[in-house]
């Protein structure tokens, strides 16, 4: 499964140079346009350490992480939606997985923020207004398109157009109250949440608020600024965090026993990029299994409740087709019993049928017909 998070930031929030924090890129900062329309791409490996310990017990000539796709686009100024975003903008947005909103949090003389003073609840703000306008322009574009179009359709073509009719006058209510999409999906008939899914709204999307702080901040200071913000802003399918960008850039340019004698010294724990990578996965409902062998260990990546047949077909659609069984063991067993011989002599080696729901680091190996 190929998952794509987009950066998105008002300008001179620091979002190109939080994203080589996360990608150990070096995007030149500073320089990237609000007209521009090629994104900075980054394609990462998602840190496992569930995936080393498999490698060094299993020793295969691969080992093949997860990865997951950034995209750092032009920034959204403040009125951009009113104006229409440009197509290319729009078009990066709209297939995200998810956004992640950078917003300044540090204090810097020489880079004046836009709006002449920080303050991140603000931009908050102004970012989830914009995505709301957006989407609001989408809705009743789509509304006129369907008043002009029904008319010349009737039977089963007509009923659905009055059905997708219902459905946009009730996001335009909600978006017009200042409601994203996303909160009004779980009271949507299924079929009529998976229409939507062909327009990509914005609102309707996970999104991490990303605090971009200055070293002063990190510690306390910066703790109580997410807490205070996620107590705000916090709801289903919205997370707050914080990373200091600059810093985690510097970090990531350093050896690894540097950059770890550096965090230590800064009383960082863990790196941004891991992070950013997990809270991003639960924002999305993702998790990981692993199939091992001596060929290689390699995590996939699926949706959680995911059953086994829909994780065999994330391997390759011909194994999803001829699914016999999948035979399993989950991670903690398979590391307490010492090898997968040990665990079927334990009896953790389980055989699951196709509706069987793959559990976060479940070890598979699958059995197909050709």
């Amino acid at each position: 499964m190929s998952t794509t998070l987009v950066i998105i930031g008002l300008p001179s929030s620091g979002k190109t140079t939080v994203f080589n924090a996360l990608t150990r890129s070096q995007a030149e900062t500073g320089t990237y346009g609000a007209n521009a329309d090629e994104p900075n791409l980054a394609t990462v490996k998602v840190p496992d350490a569930r995936l080393d310990l498999l490698t060094e017990m299993f020793h295969p000539q691969k080992r093949v992480p997860a990865d997951v796709q950034y995209l750092d686009v032009a920034g959204i100024a403040k009125g951009i939606a009113e104006k229409g975003m440009s197509g290319s903008l729009l078009g990066h947005l709209s297939q995200a997985d998810a956004l992640v909103l950078v917003v300044r949090a540090f204090a810097d003389p020489h880079v004046p923020h836009v709006e002449d003073s920080v303050d991140p609840a603000r931009d908050i703000e102004t970012l989830t207004l914009e995505l709301m306008f957006s989407d609001l322009a989408a809705v009743e574009k789509r509304l006129d398109r369907i008043q002009n179009q029904k008319q010349k359709v009737v039977g089963r073509e007509r009923e659905a157009m009055e059905r997708e009719k219902s459905l946009m006058e009730r996001l335009k209510l909600a978006l017009e109250n200042e409601m994203p999409i996303r909160e009004v999906l779980p009271d949507i008939d299924p079929d009529d949440a998976k229409l939507l899914r062909g327009f990509g709204f914005l609102t309707a999307k996970p999104i991490l608020v990303l605090l971009n702080l200055g070293e002063e901040q990190l510690g306390s200071e910066g703790d109580a600024l997410v807490q205070e913000l996620q107590a705000r802003f916090g709801r289903p399918g919205v997370a707050v965090d914080a990373l200091a960008g600059q810093i985690e850039m510097e970090i990531g340019r350093l050896a690894p026993a540097d950059a770890a004698e550096f965090m230590n010294d800064l009383g960082i724990a863990e790196s941004g990029l891991d992070r950013v990578i997990r809270l991003s996965f639960n924002l999305l409902g993702l998790m990981p299994f692993f199939t091992v062998g001596p060929d290689e260990c390699r995590a996939w990546t699926i949706r959680q409740g995911a059953s086994a047949v829909e994780s065999a077909g994330e391997i390759h659609s011909d194994i999803q087709r001829g699914f016999i069984r999948a035979e399993i063991v989950g991670y903690d067993d398979l590391i307490a019993a010492g090898g997968m011989p040990e665990a079927r002599k334990l009896g953790k080696l389980r055989r699951e049928g196709k509706e069987y729901v793959v559990q976060d680091g479940d070890v598979i190996n699958f059995l197909f017909n050709v």
